[in-house]
């Protein structure tokens, strides 16, 4: 793997939302490529259940922090208790929300008082809190490397997933900032756009030439760290962003029309859908 990986291989790396999906993928990866890993994430059960599969598979030294990205700021002092004796290299900010199942009108979010706060804390506030917490370290160091993962609705609007698009582009203007203002002290930024992986958060759609295994996306996007600071983290991903650019034009995906045709694509509107829950992808 041609990437910071290899400059800061004495410290650890820290994983949020490490329990399942792309995150448990980065975990596990980097464990295999020979690193200790600190676990982060909301189920107790779940953080250990990983940590065992490391330490028993590839013999690695893990640590795991236990709290909820959705209560906001309270939680990072308790973040910052779990780091304070270990040197911090690596950072994969991958926790993160979507709300509804279904395309949606904004209004049709369910409970969304709580829901509209919930996204807002674990897909936003994350990211600059967990770089705040690690950032020191590197820069003392010069050398570290930051791993956000985004998404392709995060590269242009995408209507009916409004809140859950307009977040993943904070992520991603944020990574752009990040590294630009940090590359000169040795710091990399890296902004990870994916479209659909087999996760949770898409009721784990089979694997194919287009949806990608979250471990078979991971190894891929872990390669190009050091040659690209924005990816869509694999060639099939990179060469729908490019189709879908072409096909789907933005005056065409912002048109009521567009909009109402997607709409109908949804099954059953989510104030009807019992099975309609806050998706936590800990991942």
């Amino acid at each position: 793997m041609h990437c910071d990986c290899d400059n800061v291989v004495l410290f650890f790396p820290v994983v949020t939302g490490a329990t399942s999906g792309i995150g448990k993928a980065y975990a596990i990866e980097l464990a295999r490529r020979g690193l200790d890993v600190v676990l982060v994430g909301r189920s107790e059960d779940k953080l250990q259940t990983v940590a065992m599969e490391i330490e028993d598979v590839y013999g690695r030294e893990t640590h795991t922090i236990k709290v909820n990205f959705n209560d906001g700021h309270h939680i990072y002092p308790d973040i910052a208790q779990g780091l304070r004796d270990l040197e911090i290299g690596i950072l994969v900010n991958n926790v993160g929300m979507t709300y509804s199942e279904n395309f949606a009108y904004f209004l049709e979010t369910p409970n969304a008082y709580e829901k509209i706060t919930n996204i807002v804390n674990c897909n936003m506030l994350s990211v600059p809190q967990m770089c705040r917490l690690v950032l020191p370290q590197m820069a003392k160091r010069r050398r570290g490397l930051i791993i956000n993962i985004s998404s392709e609705i995060g590269v242009r609007p995408h209507p009916l997933v409004s809140l859950y698009s307009a977040t993943k582009l904070f992520v991603t203007y944020f990574s752009q900032c990040l590294h630009a203002e940090y590359k000169s002290e040795g710091i990399t930024v890296q902004c990870v756009a994916p479209f659909m992986v087999s996760t949770n958060m898409i009721k784990h759609r089979p694997v194919n030439c287009f949806i990608k295994s979250a471990p078979a996306f991971v190894y891929e996007a872990l390669n190009t760290v050091g040659y690209s600071t924005f990816t869509s983290g694999c060639l099939s991903h990179a060469l729908q962003s490019e189709a879908l650019t072409l096909l789907l034009p933005s005056w065409i995906q912002m048109s009521t029309f567009f909009i109402r045709l997607l709409r109908k694509t949804s099954d059953v509107s989510p104030w009807e859908n019992d099975k309609q829950k806050v998706m936590e992808k800990e991942e």
